[in-house]
This record gives C-alpha cells, sequence and structure tokens, in this order.
C-alpha cells in the first residue's frame, strides 16, 4: 500500500503524558556524546538554574517519535516503516526539557508529497507541559520509498 495522501492535515490527539526521568536523559546524552554534567548531575544542572538535570536539545526527538507512532501505525496511513528514511528534523526549543517534565504531545501531518516514486511525508510534533505551556516543536521530514523504489 502507498502513503495515503489524504492523511496530509489530520491532527491526533494529544498523547499520554511523558514523563522525563533523570535516568532517560542521562542515557540520552551519552548516546549522543552530550558531555556537559547539566546532564547527569542534579547539583550542577541546578547550579546553572535548571530545576533538574537538563535534556539535550535534540532530546525533543524520543518525545516527538512517541506520538508519530500513532500516525506510522496506523495501516491506513500506509506508512511502511521498513522503507523509511529520515531527511530532515528540526527543532524549536521554548524552553529546555528538565527531568521531571511531563510532556503531553499533538502530532500534525502537515504535508505528503509524491516525488519519483518516493513519498515526502512532514509532521510536526507540537509538545507542551502539561499545563499546556510550549516546550518544543519539532518538524520531521520522512522519505518513504514505494514498492517499486
Amino acid at each position: 500500500m502507498a502513503v495515503n495522501p489524504q492523511y496530509a492535515g489530520r491532527v491526533y490527539p494529544p498523547s499520554e503524558p511523558y514523563e522525563v526521568g533523570r535516568e532517560k536523559i542521562r542515557d540520552f546524552a551519552d548516546a549522543v556524546g552530550a558531555a556537559h554534567e547539566a546532564h547527569r548531575d542534579v547539583g550542577v544542572a541546578r547550579s546553572l538554574g535548571y530545576a533538574d538535570v537538563v535534556a539535550p536539545p535534540t532530546f525533543a526527538v524520543v518525545v516527538a517519535q512517541r506520538a508519530e507512532q500513532a500516525y506510522v501505525a496506523d495501516p491506513q496511513a500506509g506508512v511502511d516503516f521498513s522503507r523509511v528514511v529520515h531527511a530532515e528534523e528540526r527543532f524549536t526549543h521554548h524552553r529546555p526539557i528538565t527531568a521531571g517534565d511531563r510532556l503531553v504531545t499533538v502530532l500534525h501531518v502537515d504535508a505528503i508529497t509524491e516525488r519519483a516514486g518516493l513519498s515526502m511525508v512532514t509532521t510536526r510534533a507540537e509538545i507542551a507541559a502539561e499545563d499546556g505551556a510550549p516546550v518544543a516543536t519539532v518538524v520531521s521530514t520522512l522519505a518513504v520509498r514505494g514498492e517499486s523504489a
């Protein structure tokens, strides 16, 4: 099945809250080579004005991809994840993500474009605190190869 172009413009309901834990931040920082101690040490993070350890900026992708799963896993969307390559990822931060945050995400399928057997899918994950205060926006473009590509 090809990517369903009728999903362009679709907005998914808010995700269940994602609780950001210290270990999740530390593990992510290790995985991406973020060496600053504010990602691991509460005392260092607090001395810099953060409430708890602070996530590297790209940590927002962890939250965004959890929300994208609603779209990717929908069989009617027509996304075969084995044929997906991330083409682009952009982050807009409204404030840093710290341990203890409970984040809710609304996923938007902003565009689906077909080019030479490739479907380009652009999603936007609006990440907010439980009280609705904006935290980050993650815009992802996925390239989905067609059956003959």
